[in-house]
């Protein structure tokens, strides 16, 4: 079969689109598969364009053995009106790009943002083919509860296009148990219109590794135990919380948080950082997925957190999988889905969100029971392996595809009058 993946987000930008979007591109790849991709000028999280000098509109290149298409973006980040003037603009640029790709059997659309589903469409019914919408967060639900839209009519807009666009889908696919249910249920999808493929680790490039000390006298962490964090600094993260808890752990200077990762909250927490005189904390640029690795070679423990929001109970952070991939034991501040997927695995501790003292408590059971977190490491590093290999969610997601084409071939498609 052939794939055309429509993703604002595309290695060499980082973070859970990206990383996940790589993943399937180069399993379908690996399944004998064609892939092509359209996508926005590398801009993200820095809000401003990474790619050199270059035809500014459109440019084609070969990544990883796989075309792909990519279109000028206006660059920003945040949100307020020139985050939506970003969305906006990929619906629009994206789909020239079209042209310039093979027609392909799936058109697969990464939601958000919710615009996207619109050039998907078109396409679509240009080249008389399903799309199928890939749901990894619930918008515009996320979008209210985070407090960046109020309700109201552009609220409204974008519940009306948010329906329309699962209508006019040719599969609806869910990245959590939680947006499957909430599909079904509160957004009246039709069930068997919804595919399953949650994120995975890729086992192989992440496992446990000897611990690099060069990186680790590089970065000035010499004799340090660290709580590594790496991905997006947001506020639906809710970090200034960590931070607290580092203030907490002052007394055990061995403990030290290192961030890897940008956002739209890393300002805000690098003043909190001055404003509680932390020496325990250090924030660095995120670096390359292949850059990854060495990163949790020398961590004692990984960290993942979400704000306590509604939308989060259904919520798998993409941030999770390469630190259990890498056994290492992990603390999860949160709550649903995550924190049951945590506590099943027996791969680490879940901490309720909003309680620095808990915390601070738990980094120090970890820290002074070392058998304890190679335990957890390895439970998590073992779920991985048997749950969440990307290689065997893609097959799997193939063929589920499949399947639900046999009973009506065809009856997908988007005709002129849907």
């Amino acid at each position: 079969m052939r794939f055309l993946i429509l993703t604002q987000y595309y290695p060499p930008e980082i973070g859970g689109a990206a990383t996940r979007l790589r993943s399937l591109a180069e399993n379908l790849l690996r399944l004998g598969h064609e892939v092509e991709v359209v996508t926005a000028r590398p801009n993200y999280p820095h809000g401003e364009f990474t790619d050199g000098d270059g035809p500014p509109f459109y440019r084609r290149e070969l990544r990883d053995r796989i075309v792909v298409h990519r279109v000028w973006v206006y660059p920003a980040v945040g949100g307020g009106l020139r985050r939506m003037l970003n969305y906006a603009s990929f619906a629009v640029t994206s789909i020239p790009a079209f042209l310039r790709a093979k027609k392909p059997d799936y058109i697969f659309v990464e939601s958000p943002p919710l615009l996207a589903c619109i050039p998907a469409y078109l396409a679509a019914l240009v080249w008389r083919v399903p799309y199928i919408f890939c749901v990894s967060d619930l918008w515009p639900d996320a979008v209210l509860e985070g407090g960046f839209i109020r309700p109201g009519f552009a609220y409204r807009m974008l519940l009306l296009l948010e329906s329309w666009a699962y209508r006019q889908a040719g599969h609806v696919t869910a990245v959590t148990q939680g947006i499957r249910e909430a599909l079904i249920t509160n957004k009246k999808v039709p069930g068997d219109k919804v595919l399953f493929l949650p994120n995975g680790a890729d086992v192989t490039h992440y496992q446990s590794r000897q611990p690099d000390m060069r990186l680790k006298h590089q970065l000035g962490l010499d004799g340090k135990w660290i709580m590594l964090w790496a991905g997006t600094l947001g506020y639906a993260q809710g970090l200034e919380y960590v931070l607290h808890a580092a203030k907490i752990l002052e007394s055990h200077p061995e403990i030290h948080f290192l961030f890897l990762g940008n956002g739209s909250a890393r300002d805000e927490l690098e003043r909190l950082k001055a404003d509680l005189k932390l020496a325990n904390v250090t924030f660095k640029d995120p670096v390359p997925i292949n850059d990854l690795p060495p990163y949790y070679s020398i961590a004692g423990c990984g960290l993942a957190s979400l704000r306590r929001m509604p939308v989060h109970e259904g919520a798998r952070p993409s941030k999770i999988f390469p630190v259990l991939a890498s056994a290492l034991p992990l603390i999860f501040v949160g709550s649903g889905e995550c924190a049951r997927l945590v506590e099943s695995a027996q791969a680490g501790v879940v901490v309720p969100p909003g309680d620095p003292e808990a915390l601070a408590g738990e980094i120090l059971r970890l820290f002074f029971d070392p058998r304890l977190a190679a335990q957890y490491g390895q439970n998590g590093r073992s779920f991985v392996e048997t749950q969440l290999d990307w290689s065997k969610l893609v097959e799997g997601w193939v063929k589920h595809l499949r399947r639900s084409e046999e009973p009506s071939a065809g009856a997908s498609s988007i005709s002129a009058t849907s």
